[in-house]
């Protein structure tokens, strides 16, 4: 029996790329809206310098949301970013303390990190293994390897190792203290990635995986090749947030970034990328940080407790899942 390849419309299409825009507005929409709430609840919210704490609060979590991004649509999950972030940050400041170039410890730091995306990607595409367990098994294994190289003890970086985590660009006085280099970073770790995502054909091949993985191989797409680079991709900026990090700190922390990878996933899925795969933008991403931004110093500021935070994080997140869900289904 002759089998009829059936294609989507273009009035199918049209309406799946209208549907897409319609989630990024709304998304977009409550950022707003929050914004609105407190500044009416928290008189000193929307002001210059707090909303450019927010963005140098909310940079690390945007970057390492953006990595597991490209993991999540491809079906996969990257647990071990909190503890590469650590790790890296880690070995960064160690290797300047022995007298290694700033510059050059930093690139180290964000090498390790791209180490250790590829073994995660190794162990899924070699090994087999699913990604939760690969991911969760190197999140265990980063964060021990910090532990025992430091000893569990902090060490302070090395004079001009602070640059890259606390020094700012274009202020003016105290009126405008300068937008951090961080926040600097993130937007052109978004920029660069959103265009790489949405614009490259390594893009096209990354939506394909996630959609229908078994389609995409028989239209010879490398899915081994693809699987390791999304890691590769993940593992590179948790480097980068490492590195971050321990210099916005002027030390290493064997025991920072703990949970920061359910932040990290947490902004993707609110952000629109769906964990059945093939879903998402880096756009949604970042806005999807941002909502966990000014929930958590919106609510500080309007004096709820931490646990009262985590409570409004988890049932935003509930609820984002909850809508890709019912979006699935229809």
């Amino acid at each position: 029996m002759n089998e009829t390849k059936v294609e989507p419309s273009e009035t199918t299409k049209t309406s799946n790329r209208s549907a897409e825009a319609l989630d990024r507005l709304l998304t977009f929409a409550a950022v707003i809206i929050l914004f609105i709430i407190f500044s009416i609840v928290a008189p000193y919210f929307f002001t210059v310098r707090n909303v450019l704490d927010l963005a140098l609060q909310t940079c690390t979590i945007t970057m390492m949301g953006i990595g597991v991004t490209f993991c999540i649509i491809t079906g996969g999950i990257d647990l071990s970013i909190g503890s590469v972030v650590a790790l890296t940050g880690t070995i960064a400041v160690i290797v300047a303390i022995r007298g290694v170039p700033i510059w050059l410890s930093i690139i180290i730091g964000v090498l390790v990190g791209v180490v250790t995306g590829s073994i995660n990607g190794l162990m899924v595409t070699r090994l087999k293994l699913p990604p939760f367990i690969a991911t969760l098994g190197m999140m265990m294994v980063a964060r021990g390897v910090a532990l025992t190289i430091t000893n569990a003890n902090s060490y302070s970086a090395p004079q001009g190792f602070s640059g890259l985590g606390n020094d700012t660009l274009f202020g003016t006085g105290r009126q405008f203290p300068g937008i951090p280099y961080p926040v600097i970073i993130m937007i052109v770790v978004a920029l660069v990635f959103g265009f790489l995502l949405s614009r490259t054909r390594l893009g096209r091949y990354i939506y394909a995986t996630g959609s229908n993985e078994e389609a995409a191989r028989l239209s010879g797409i490398n899915i081994n090749q693809i699987k390791v680079t999304v890691y590769i991709i993940c593992g590179m900026l948790s480097g980068l947030v490492g590195v971050i990090l321990a210099s916005r700190m002027v030390s290493s922390q064997p025991n920072s970034a703990v949970g920061y990878e359910l932040n990290a996933i947490a902004a993707a899925i609110i952000g629109g990328t769906s964990f059945m795969g093939g879903v998402g933008t880096i756009l949604g991403t970042v806005i999807g940080s941002f909502i966990i931004g000014i929930l958590t110093v919106g609510l500080t500021m309007a004096g709820a407790n931490y646990f009262m935070q985590q409570i409004v994080i988890g049932l935003v997140v509930i609820g984002s899942v909850t809508l890709d869900q019912v979006r699935t289904r229809r």
